[in-house]
């Protein structure tokens, strides 16, 4: 196991995250709600309502949002209906993004994150042409301290990860989705978790070396994950 920086933005991200609780959580309702629609609302038998529910609690939202959530999924209201839009796209120093939407209107969407894009330095790419530098995994980061890394790997492992980093303070596990509930399981019984999610992981980094591309990049990413459609924005970049 090394360390690597490419995961140093974990500290911005979770403050940028507290920063904008309300949105984050409104974005988490609407993915639990269209997880419980298509697949019913047992996290057991439905793999992708037991992954949203993962995150949700990582970001501590409260159990009567979550059942309030599935009730809606699940019940005869069908009057909005959500579509899935991924875009792709470069941004500022040629760093390529993918961006994940749940939406009610797609018309207005593509307008949103279109103009976003353009406002801040990116093109609109086409289909296939940023999505194939990543691959979904799911990633569980922890604090590193008072862990001992032996126990840690030797739990992740067992449990079905495929790899572990350090980067400075944190513990970042990797794993395929489709063991990310089962680790998380085993880890969150003997740690505190910080983030638990699955993400598009990117297979190369560029690295940003100065302060002025690191707000630029920064500034288009938040400009897209502030529109309300927006379930997530990843990018290949990696902090200094």
């Amino acid at each position: 196991m090394a360390g690597h920086s490419k995961w140093a933005n974990i500290k911005h991200r979770k403050g940028a995250q507290d920063a904008k609780r309300g949105k984050v959580f409104g974005k988490i309702i609407r993915e639990i709600t269209v997880a419980a629609r298509l697949g019913g609302g047992d996290q057991e038998t439905n793999p992708r309502l037991r992954t949203v529910l993962i995150k949700a609690k990582s970001n501590n939202m409260p159990n009567d949002t979550i059942d309030r959530a599935i009730a809606r999924g699940t019940g005869s209201d069908d009057s909005v209906q959500y579509e899935e839009k991924v875009f792709e796209a470069y941004g500022p120093e040629g760093v390529a993004f993918v961006i994940e939407t749940l939406t009610d209107n797609i018309n207005r969407t593509v307008s949103e994150v279109r103009h976003a894009i353009n406002k801040h330095g990116g093109n609109l790419g086409t289909d296939g042409s940023v999505l194939w530098m990543f691959r979904r995994q799911g990633v569980i980061s922890l604090s590193a301290e008072g862990i001992e890394e032996e126990e840690l790997m030797e739990t992740a492992l067992e449990a079905g990860a495929s790899d572990i980093e350090q980067d400075g303070a944190y513990f970042v596990v990797f794993t395929d989705p489709g063991a990310f509930s089962d680790v998380n399981d085993a880890l969150e019984q003997q740690y505190t978790l910080e983030e638990s999610d699955v993400k598009l992981i990117p297979e190369n980094h560029i690295r940003l070396t100065s302060d002025e591309a690191i707000e630029k990049v920064f500034t288009f990413r938040d400009a897209l994950e502030d529109l309300d459609d927006v379930q997530a924005v990843h990018g290949n970049f990696d902090l200094p």
